[in-house]
């Protein structure tokens, strides 16, 4: 599969993979950009050129993840697109999938049992996708903020995040991906009840773009964010 270059078109991006579109977002890119191209746009909207090519293209193809070049990246960069990932799925893509889910059980009788067993498990797994996002938010993100501000300043550690470690919270990491695969073989494998196909396809379809999405979170946020982090914190430890 080739990779998008700087002097591609952004269009072609966008029509080569629809699926890019809510990446875009996340680097506040809305269409009706014409035919600039990618260097073109990053350059308009100061956004890290390298960066947002190695994003799109981890994205686009699953074989393609230049570890080594994002792990020059600053940590700020990182979390920003992390952040933007989070609002994305806070606010759009899991309640779209709750409305979908609830259009499903509608469709079928009233009270079906596996039906209400698919909401029952897709809650829990909702539960401990927002525990998870919210620890990172108000706890990892912030210290990985802080401790970059002072690796960038006077390389000392601030006394609010003196003794932490990101391999602590690498060894937390909840691995909600394996539980969205869970949900997925349940609706594929043994789902057995009366409801309409199209509804069910839709979510299912939702289902499958928000485990590769997240899947693709994953490992930027443990092959890219932890490795660098760890590195500040060893460089500060030891002295730049």
């Amino acid at each position: 599969m080739e990779l998008f270059t700087r002097d591609d078109k952004l269009s072609t991006v966008i029509i080569n993979n629809q699926h890019l579109l809510p990446v875009l977002n996340r680097f506040e890119i809305r269409l009706g950009f014409g035919d600039a191209t990618i260097a073109e746009i990053c350059s308009a909207r100061n956004i890290n050129l390298p960066f947002f090519l190695d994003i799109i293209n981890a994205f686009h193809n699953p074989d393609y993840f230049p570890e080594a070049e994002l792990l020059t990246i600053s940590p700020t960069l990182i979390v920003d697109y992390l952040q933007r990932t989070h609002h994305y799925y806070l606010h759009w893509l899991l309640p779209k999938i709750e409305n979908q889910l609830e259009s499903l059980i509608l469709s079928g009788k009233p009270n079906d049992e596996n039906l209400k067993l698919l909401r029952i498990f897709f809650r829990k797994y909702k539960k401990e996708l927002l525990a998870h996002i919210m620890d990172e938010e108000e706890s990892v993100f912030p210290y990985v903020l802080n401790l970059t501000e002072a690796y960038e300043t006077d390389g000392i550690i601030p006394e609010s995040i003196r003794g932490k470690s990101i391999l602590a919270y690498e060894k937390e990491h909840s691995d909600v991906d394996t539980k969205l695969n869970d949900l997925k073989n349940l609706v594929i494998k043994f789902l057995v009840a009366d409801y309409d196909d199209n509804l069910c396809n839709e979510f299912l379809i939702t289902l499958l773009r928000f485990e590769k999405d997240l899947i693709d979170h994953a490992r930027i946020e443990d092959k890219i964010l932890v490795p660098v982090v760890a590195r500040i914190e060893k460089l500060m430890h030891h002295g730049k």
